[in-house]
């Protein structure tokens, strides 16, 4: 197997749906088929990548899909990563191939040290609204991590999505409490927004089409400008408005306050998780 960068044979260790998402973000974004790779111990599972994901090679065999790629993209749930990454350290240390993480609350030195060390690792915390190629990715490399190691970690989470590099592993931390646990409070906003309006006599119907698209709309006016969000606040707040009615009380029972604590309790959440990893 040649080991040019544009060759790279990819391969991916669990097929759930975010598998599914960036293996297939990476179909329509024309990466040739025959250079992704999945293994999935479920034959059901199996059965449902080869029918959603034409001409990807979709196996049973965890070792043998390890040995074989340039790039392996760990995609199993954190409770079993460690069990995985021992039947897999072999395989790993003959081929070196290039780690990618997405396994929530596990550190790459805890994972480097269950695959037997050494290794180029990059991990990742994407999020839900990649399943929809809408999703926003922090990605930390490693010291063995080279130039081209890093481009081929975008390309891969670019097919999904946003991705920003971070520095500092514990950064990972915050992401999490930012962006990959982030869309439950966007959820939990349009649900108030729809509860509130349907108490106050609005269909529910039209309640909730309502918030999901004024949602959708307010995030693609954030997107499409450098505006802070205070200015952006300040063109829809007319002073003595009920805009202005609204924040005032989200404000005087303190909704920023409230936000930073919660926040700080996912962090503090995923810091814990992650020492619990390393026991």
């Amino acid at each position: 197997m040649s080991e040019q960068r544009g060759d790279r044979q990819i391969g991916f260790i669990g097929g759930g749906n975010m598998t599914i998402a960036i293996a297939g973000g990476l179909l329509n974004s024309g990466f040739p088929s025959a250079r992704i790779h999945i293994s999935e111990p479920v034959a059901e599972q199996r059965s449902r990548l080869s029918a959603t994901l034409a001409g990807v090679a979709i196996s049973a065999d965890n070792a043998a899909l390890a040995g074989a790629v340039d790039c392996l993209v760990l995609a199993t749930k954190p409770q079993v990563l460690g069990d995985v990454c021992a039947s897999l350290a072999a395989a790993v240390q003959d081929r070196k191939p290039l780690i990618i993480s997405i396994a929530a609350g596990v550190r790459s030195q805890t994972i480097t040290s269950w695959l037997g060390g050494g290794l180029a690792l990059i991990r990742v915390m994407p999020n839900q609204p990649a399943l929809l190629g809408l999703g926003a990715s922090a990605l930390f490399a490693n010291k063995q991590v080279s130039d081209d190691d890093r481009d081929l970690a975008a390309t891969i989470m670019s097919a999904v999505g946003e991705l920003v590099w971070v520095n500092d592993e514990t950064d990972i931390d915050t992401v999490t409490a930012i962006s990959g646990s982030g869309p439950a409070y966007f959820y939990l906003l349009i649900d108030m927004l729809i509860k509130t309006a349907t108490s106050m006599g609005l269909d529910a119907a039209a309640a909730r089409a309502l918030a999901v698209q004024t949602a959708l709309g307010a995030a693609a006016l954030a997107a499409d400008t450098d505006a802070m969000m205070d200015e952006l606040i300040a063109r829809v707040r007319s002073p003595g408005g009920t805009t202005a009615a609204a924040l005032d009380s989200l404000e005087q029972q303190g909704v920023r306050a409230i936000f930073a604590t919660a926040l700080r309790a996912a962090r503090d959440r995923a810091v814990i998780l992650a020492n619990e990893a390393e026991k």
